[in-house]
């Protein structure tokens, strides 16, 4: 990751421009010989250049009752040190308190930009047609649905629209994280986020910005870091208790020894301050969020939006993860798989096929005419609800559907194909069986070493949910690998199964589905995982994480992310109050003195900001396909459980 200054806004550059100066005179102070009021006169303006600031918050907190902060121990710390004469080390405690403040804020702005530089999304401006040849650049917000808009090549798309003229690859890596460009047509609907490549196209926007797709996610992106996790909300918790705790240590160790021992006053009363620059519990209110925000930002690297840092402790605690099949492990797409003709050739079966289903909207129907890839259309073509299509070939009835058409209309020498995976399509000519043609969903390739990948993180039982029949839900899931298979589905009987595995209690049950009809389980589920649906409102407003692509393997990479993301929020508390402790009593025992300190208290942060930061450097997959050796045969169950 490269940590980039512009990332920062004016007023963390300006405070970085500041800490610079103040260090250059700290320096002069030191190095330069001079008169003593010369020198502490160099060190109070250096302290007011980087401490005015804390300073000041130290004031407002305290108007607004909020007494025990970071800015309050610098700020009493700081100005005991000037009290006691100690002017150099005052100066250097404030300053590298903010240097480190300044690397924190770079850290987090550069975490920041992550995502925003992944998205690209938020468009400048919007090519408004106004007339033949004449277009006006104006805000999208101010271009209302049904205004035409003109994209050129090299122009993000600004607003979800439909293109009514032209062609040209989109760039959709923005969106999706997939490299291959994707080609677009008159009639196609395209998202707004994705970049333009080579052709004009004029789109007719179908939605306003604020309903818009890069609209939603920016609105995703901005409200995922309010909702936090039990342990960021631990970490406010124990700060609230920590900070007044350390201040009531530190007045122990400035009054205790010199009242009960007649020890002396300065030393420690230096010891005090010391223990008090140590206290900052900066390392654990910055790191730890940070953390989570490191990994909101890691998963949007691979796809994935989530919708609050929360839902990567729920991704965490999975142990039943339920996937949709339809969209979600197969591709959704139905391709002719077995053609098996009994009369004439395979190629003359498929033909009588598309030309029956030429204008048929159905995705078989349009399975069929682009294998077949014929011109033309049969005459007259009858649609026959729940049964099929009947037409007209060259003066005798065509019939194509399934085996009920076939029996009704009584076709010779029928035969229905048993014990086949797939949709059987029946082909009769003339009162004359022809054959049959099996259409199938085929699997994503890359679902079965996901699934494989999810067991080996700790998923201890997956399930698939299928309206289609046992036959094509048990060979799908025997090649998937899936535990458990419930088929014959209505999409109410999903919610009620989710809810049912939730009540077994056995960990939290995620849900994974395409996103289009899917939203009451995504909703009902402990965690809703839309796949591909990016462009589905349902999808964005009901899910907790939002697959912005069609590859399964997305989720086990944001699992991992969700496992590392925790491991190192829980090594930065361990590592951060474990050093912390140590120099505490080294401090209020006299071993380390306030330059030590001060190095101790800056040098835990950053290494704990450093260490959250690791998320996004790159998560760790594995390298091997997963899936081992044959499975056994998954469970399956019928729509009533048991």
């Amino acid at each position: 990751m490269k940590w980039q200054l512009q990332n920062l806004n004016s007023e963390q550059r300006q405070a970085g421009a500041r800490a610079a100066l103040s260090a250059l005179l700290l320096a002069v102070s030191l190095l330069v010989a001079m008169p003593s009021l010369l020198k502490d006169s160099l060190l109070l303006v250096a302290y007011v250049l980087v401490g005015g600031e804390i300073l000041a918050a130290a004031v407002k907190n305290l108007r607004h009752g909020r007494l025990f902060d970071e800015n309050f121990l610098m700020a009493i710390a700081t100005i005991g040190a000037l009290l006691i004469g100690q002017f150099a080390e005052a100066v250097a405690v404030i300053l590298f308190y903010q240097i480190g403040d300044f690397f924190q804020d770079l850290a987090v702005a550069n975490s920041k930009q992550s995502i925003s530089a992944l998205l690209k999304l938020r468009p400048d401006f919007a090519n408004l047609v106004v007339g033949p040849d004449k277009i006006n650049p104006v805000k999208p917000e101010l271009v209302a649905v049904g205004d035409l808009i003109q994209v050129k090549p090299g122009e993000k798309v600004p607003l979800d629209g439909q293109v009514v003229a032209g062609e040209s690859y989109l760039d959709t890596a923005a969106l999706t994280g997939e490299s291959q460009p994707v080609l677009v047509t008159v009639g196609e609907e395209i998202l707004s986020g994705t970049v333009n490549q080579s052709g004009v196209l004029t789109l007719k926007v179908t939605k306003a910005y604020g309903e818009s797709t890069v609209a939603k996610i920016l609105q995703l992106v901005e409200a995922a870091s309010e909702k936090k996790t039990k342990v960021e909300n631990f970490i406010t918790r124990f700060s609230r208790i920590y900070t007044p705790a350390v201040v009531g240590l530190a007045a122990l160790v400035a009054l205790v020894p010199p009242l009960a021992l007649g020890a002396d006053w300065g030393t420690w009363f230096y010891r005090a301050l010391s223990v008090l620059v140590i206290s900052c519990p900066c390392a654990l209110v910055i790191s730890v969020p940070l953390s989570y925000f490191s990994g909101i930002g890691a998963a949007s690297k691979v796809g994935v939006l989530v919708k609050g840092s929360n839902y990567l402790d729920v991704l965490n605690q999975v142990q039943t993860m339920v996937f949709d099949k339809t969209g979600t492990l197969t591709k959704g797409r139905f391709t002719v798989s077995q053609l098996l003709p009994v009369h004439g050739s395979s190629a003359d079966l498929l033909k009588l096929a598309a030309l029956a289903e030429q204008a048929s909207p159905h995705p078989i129907a349009k399975a069929l005419v682009q294998a077949a890839n014929v011109k033309g259309t049969a005459e007259a073509p009858e649609e026959l609800v729940g049964r099929g299509i009947k037409a007209t070939y060259q003066g005798q009835v065509l019939l194509v559907g399934n085996a009920k058409l076939m029996t009704e209309q009584a076709v010779q020498g029928f035969a229905p194909v048993q014990a086949t995976v797939g949709t059987v399509v029946y082909v009769a000519l003339a009162g004359q069986y022809q054959g049959a043609i099996v259409v199938a969903d085929t699997v994503k390739p890359d679902a079965k070493a996901t699934l494989a990948g999810l067991k080996a993180s700790g998923i201890g039982q997956t399930v698939m949910l299928t309206g289609d029949n046992q036959a094509t839900a048990q060979a799908v899931a025997a090649e998937l690998g899936v535990d458990e298979v419930h088929a014959n589905l209505l999409p109410a009987d999903k919610l009620t199964l989710v809810h049912r595995l939730q009540q077994r209690r056995r960990g939290k049950v995620a849900f994974v589905g395409d996103g289009l009809n899917d939203t009451p389980v995504l909703a009902g589920s402990d965690l809703g995982i839309a796949m591909g649906g990016l462009g589905s409102d349902a999808a964005i407003e009901a899910a907790d994480l939002v697959l912005m692509h069609d590859n399964p393997s997305a989720i086990l990479q944001v699992r991992h992310i969700a496992q590392k993301t925790r491991r190192i929020a829980q090594e930065n508390i361990a590592f951060a109050l474990l050093i912390k402790l140590a120099f505490l009593a080294c401090a209020a025992f006299g071993v380390v003195n306030l330059w030590e300190a001060v190095f101790a208290d800056v040098g835990v942060t950053l290494i704990a900001v450093l260490n959250a930061l690791r998320l996004l450097v790159g998560v760790k997959q594995p390298a091997e396909d997963p899936t081992g050796p044959a499975r056994p045969q998954p469970q399956m169950v019928n729509q009533e459980l048991a």
